[in-house]
């Protein structure tokens, strides 16, 4: 008789050993994961929070817009972390999602947050000798409090990966693959609205940051409600005349350009005067040269019913840069 020949191997349960090895790990990490997430929450709620209501260095309403809903954040993970150690993962996962309105409303308040700390440390003094005192302490290991406290909405992202991980990697036969697929799925809405919320705060910050970069009553209410795209100098090449350093302002909608104020200008020096504010939605862009990627810059057109801009740079990146925000601004059209 001949020697028997090498095992068949079947593809079905090779698949299902890579689903199985691949769980595995996901769950480790989530499991290691969420026991260090916990115990940083816990510090912050221990020797910040808690101490301060207690000693009473911030009023409620500061201490509140400091922390929002950071103690109920901190209850959802010790709900948790039984059931992950008990390899309850989809139990857990499902259970865990009437929490996540938490993580909305941490993000909702995030900006208010971080100019609360920053205003309480600069005019608190007894609270910027507590916050000092206590991020002294081993237990941070030199940790700072404004590295912590963005810490939710970083584990909101990790609970995103985590649970479609696991999903993805749970077989249809298993008890808790519907618990799992569930879960992901409202942790994957819950991360994209906080994303939302968070691109908005960014937005609004370059807005603030604009409209106090322009002077004069014309600048007033101007930027108000728009999509911040990108800033710079480019040169307006005129009909006649040597080329006019500007400064621009890309919006969603709009090209704003300002040159500037006199540098000895009494009230208003480093700010810019508007001079014009160009509807993106009319615009036709051209790029008259600069195609090849080379050193010497280029040129764009753009062109609107009543009036015509040529824009140059001598810097070929940065004028790809600006055709391709121009390109977005100028194709979003009503």
């Amino acid at each position: 008789m001949g020697s028997p020949g090498p095992s068949v191997r079947c593809p079905v349960q090779e698949q299902r050993a890579r689903w199985e090895r691949k769980r595995a790990c996901t769950a480790r990490e989530l499991l290691e994961t969420e026991r260090r997430y916990q115990e940083q929450l816990g510090l912050v709620a221990t020797y910040f929070v808690g101490i301060l209501r207690a000693k009473g260095t911030l009023r409620p309403p500061e201490r509140q817009a400091l922390f929002g809903p950071w103690e109920l954040i901190y209850g959802a993970s010790q709900e948790l972390l039984p059931y992950l150690e008990g390899g309850r993962w989809g139990q857990g996962l499902e259970g865990f999602c009437p929490h996540l309105e938490l993580y909305t409303q941490f993000a909702a308040n995030a900006e208010r947050s971080r100019t609360t700390l920053q205003e309480q440390l600069k005019k608190n003094k007894r609270f910027r000798r507590f916050v000092r005192l206590q991020e002294g302490r081993p237990e941070f290991a030199g940790l700072q409090l404004q590295d912590l406290l963005p810490l939710p909405l970083q584990r909101l992202q990790q609970y995103e990966n985590l649970a479609i991980a696991l999903a993805e990697n749970t077989g249809p036969n298993s008890p808790d693959h519907e618990q799992l697929t569930r879960a992901a799925r409202r942790i994957s809405d819950t991360a994209q609205r906080v994303h939302t919320i968070s691109q908005k705060q960014k937005n609004d910050q370059h807005l603030q940051r604009v409209q106090a970069l322009l002077s004069g009553r014309q600048a007033k209410g101007l930027i108000s409600g728009r999509w911040f795209l990108r800033q710079g100098w480019l040169l307006v090449v005129p009909p006649r005349g040597e080329p006019r350093p500007r400064m621009f302002f890309l919006f969603s909608d709009a090209l704003l350009m300002a040159k500037p104020r006199p540098p000895l200008h009494l009230l208003q020096s480093g700010t810019f005067a508007c001079q014009a504010l160009y509807p993106m939605a009319e615009c036709q862009l051209h790029r008259v040269f600069g195609h090849s990627g080379g050193p010497c810059g280029g040129l764009l057109s753009l062109s609107f019913p009543h009036e015509k801009l040529l824009l140059m740079s001598t810097d070929q990146e940065e004028l790809s840069h600006w055709y391709r925000s121009l390109t977005l601004a100028s194709s979003q059209k009503n």
